[in-house]
């Protein structure tokens, strides 16, 4: 097993390498966790009492025994949160899109998927032995034109797309895409894992956005894990639908359900987000000031008005001296490199989050004001 050794050796050689941290006693600031919800206390009491009569695990899928009125209560809420007739849960963001894309469609099928959609929707797509156009990020005239020439020699299509993009942070444009769905008989498929709690005035996504309504030919897939604070993931969508992937989704019918006191958890914490919407708002406004700061202090940043705020250091080896001093002075910001992102367009992937108290906010102006020293290599 040497290659592994020269492997290892030459990720790190291109400042690619990657380890864990620990985030203890450091102060987080690339967490997905927007709302400030997964720590709240009504959150965490929920889960508790679930965890004392449930246990902490399912104890099996949900297809075997692994379903219970926790697991039902969080689909109802969810379908109603997205003003979508019916909801299934899934164990992972990643496990829905490898579930739900390649249950959708197959050989002899045709997928449109957008250049930066996430790993989970690229690999779902290659799962799915489709035939995959992607067409460069939200260039939409070209994804019509692809759709013009190719998509008369496939039975069924799917156009899929992020809503809100993990890396940059910006917006799928909804009304051309549902344009494009309707002209070329095409399903759409949007990943709302950035979105829900985040677009929106109440935080229901990107329809709510766009004031657009739910069609049948759409299909949202959303995270627990980002806005809403807990774990696991959803896809909302007719009950026909819902009911297909319960029957055809592989990485639902195969692997255990969410343990009822994360059920329990984010059920709560999508009750705080209808209760407070203030949150949705002020996380908005939050990102705003976030970005005027370091605009100010002088760093280049990409935003688009939502949480996702990258710092764009370019370098790979930029990057990881910038983490490493960082982390020295107690402040945990990722380092993101190839290939979550492309050569050359390494960032500090900073996010606003409602856990930040205003001191917390200095601290980290205060450490992103002196850059590293100089590499000796």
């Amino acid at each position: 097993m040497e290659w592994l050794e020269e492997e290892l050796k030459g990720l790190k050689q291109q400042n690619l390498y990657r380890e864990r941290r620990l985030r203890e006693g450091l102060k987080d600031f690339c967490s997905n966790d927007y709302l400030g919800l997964k720590d709240h206390p009504e959150v965490k009491e929920e889960a508790i009492k679930a965890l004392k009569d449930y246990g902490l695990g399912s104890g099996a899928s949900a297809l075997v025994s692994g379903y219970t009125s926790h697991h039902r209560a969080l689909e109802e809420k969810l379908a109603h949160f997205k003003h979508v007739p019916s909801c299934v849960l899934f164990g992972s963001g990643y496990l829905a899109n490898i579930g739900t894309i390649p249950a959708l469609v197959s050989e002899g099928d045709l997928i449109l998927s957008d250049q930066l959609n996430h790993a989970s929707i690229i690999d779902a797509c290659r799962l799915s032995r489709a035939k995959v156009l992607v067409f460069p990020h939200l260039n939409y005239q070209r994804a019509e034109e692809l759709l013009s020439e190719h998509r008369k020699d496939y039975r069924r299509c799917l156009i899929v797309s992020d809503s809100v993009f993990s890396m940059d942070g910006d917006i799928a444009h909804l009304p051309t895409l549902i344009r494009l769905a309707h002209m070329y008989d095409c399903m759409l498929l949007l990943d709302e894992a950035h979105a829900t709690g985040v677009l929106g005035k109440r935080g229901r996504g990107i329809l709510e956005e766009f004031s657009l309504e739910w069609q049948e030919s759409m299909i949202l897939m959303g995270t627990l894990s980002k806005a809403v604070g807990s774990y696991g993931a959803f896809v909302c969508a007719s009950h026909k639908l819902t009911d297909y992937l319960v029957n055809r989704a592989r990485s639902l019918i195969f692997s255990t359900s969410l343990p009822p006191a994360v059920c329990a958890g984010a059920r709560k914490a999508i009750e705080i987000i209808e209760r407070e919407p203030w949150r949705v708002s002020r996380v908005k406004e939050l990102a705003e000031e976030m970005h005027k700061k370091l605009s100010e202090i002088g760093f280049p940043l990409k935003f688009y008005k939502t949480p996702i705020l990258p710092i764009m250091v370019y370098s790979e080896k930029r990057a990881v001296r910038w983490f490493k001093m960082l982390f020295e002075k107690g402040v945990f910001l990722q380092a993101i490199r190839y290939p979550t992102v492309p050569k050359g367009e390494a960032r500090l992937r900073l996010t606003a989050s409602l856990r930040y108290a205003d001191e917390d906010l200095e601290f980290l102006y205060t450490a992103l004001k002196t850059p590293p020293p100089p590499s000796p290599y």
